[in-house]
């Protein structure tokens, strides 16, 4: 899966936070959804201009940030 087909960043939409391509729609708000347990089905439901693919390219996308950097789990 290559995320960056689904993915865009420009300065003038959502004040430059990854949306899915040609919507308004945040890369983070897919990635809430399916962490609050919500299937594809009814992501693709709420936001009717987001594809299946697009969906499954934010999981791809996270996965790629979470490869860049370290997350310290202890407190």
């Amino acid at each position: 899966m290559n995320w960056r087909e689904h993915i865009s960043v420009d300065p003038q939409v959502c004040h430059g936070k990854p949306c899915v391509a040609g919507t308004r729609v945040m890369i983070s708000v897919i990635l809430d959804n399916l962490a609050a347990g919500q299937s594809v089905e009814e992501i693709l439901g709420s936001y009717p201009a987001v594809t299946d693919e697009a969906v499954w390219a934010t999981l791809a996308y996270a996965a790629d940030l979470a490869r860049e950097r370290l997350v310290p789990l202890s407190a």
